[in-house]
């Protein structure tokens, strides 16, 4: 049995049947994890929808950003943007059981000495901290009255986590760090514009990986979201996010032992 980790989708079928023919993906002994982001910019969303779901638990995806757009825009508390592609889906007869799917699935993953995140942990979160705040979210998330989450997710404050935060600010901040985070301060403090590679930190920030002290650099984290960043090996971390949609490549590994496969895709005309 092999486990692989998978960068972030965003909607290129066909680029990961290409890969996991390429690694020898075998459903009936191996399984899949997914940094997030399956769905959006890319042409076939519905389709890599689809394609996960039916994996059932050879499958692990955690929620990112774009798949929780799909969330608030299906449920209509944001609006397609001009490079979106969700209409397969808001259309898809099946719609209300692959949403359903799809908001039940959870925002950190942890097993054994690994845990996967869609973009990133704040650096005083320890790895029990962060499942239990995660947990926190997708309790509401999952539960009945999740439109009340979605009314009030979206926005950037407080940029930072107080143990002492409460009601929805408390969760905007959970989702922000583990969806959308790339730079923030030693303290913690989370900048949402920079999207450029490591040199490109704003003044006074860094790559949340680097900062010193991390709570949680005694397990190996894999994440996406950061295509600048490219495919980042080191003992502890996984970056995989390879810029598929933009005709990089989407990257797996093996996770028994770091074994990396690329496919190479072309620029998606959506972009």
């Amino acid at each position: 049995m092999a486990t692989y980790a998978i960068g972030d989708v965003q909607g290129c079928f066909d680029a990961l049947q290409a890969l996991l023919h390429e690694c020898g993906f075998d459903a009936r002994r191996d399984r899949l994890w997914f940094v997030g982001d399956l769905v959006n910019r890319g042409t076939q969303s519905l389709e890599t929808l689809r394609f996960v779901k039916s994996l059932g638990d050879k499958a692990i995806t955690v929620l990112g950003n774009h798949d929780l757009h799909l969330i608030m825009v299906a449920a209509g508390f944001s609006h397609e943007h001009k490079q979106d592609t969700l209409t397969a889906i808001l259309q898809a007869p099946e719609r209300e059981e692959l949403l359903n799917w799809l908001r039940h699935r959870p925002l950190l993953h942890r097993e054994d000495e690994y845990v996967m995140v869609h973009a990133g942990l704040l650096p005083r979160w320890t790895i029990t901290q962060a499942r239990d705040l995660a947990a926190e979210v997708e309790e509401v998330l999952q539960g009945p009255n999740y439109r009340d989450l979605l009314a009030n997710l979206y926005g950037g404050e407080p940029p930072y986590w107080d143990k002492a935060l409460r009601g929805w600010e408390r969760l905007r901040v959970i989702v922000n760090a583990l969806t959308r985070m790339r730079f923030c301060t030693a303290d913690g403090v989370m900048e949402f514009h920079a999207k450029g590679g490591v040199d490109t930190a704003p003044p006074g920030y860094m790559p949340w990986f680097a900062v010193p002290g991390r709570a949680s650099a005694d397990y190996t984290i894999i994440t996406g979201h950061w295509s600048a960043l490219g495919l980042k090996q080191e003992k502890k971390l996984l970056g995989l996010d390879t810029g598929c949609l933009w005709g990089g490549a989407l990257t797996a590994v093996r996770l028994e032992d770091r074994c990396v496969f690329q496919h190479r895709c072309q620029r998606s005309s959506n972009q």
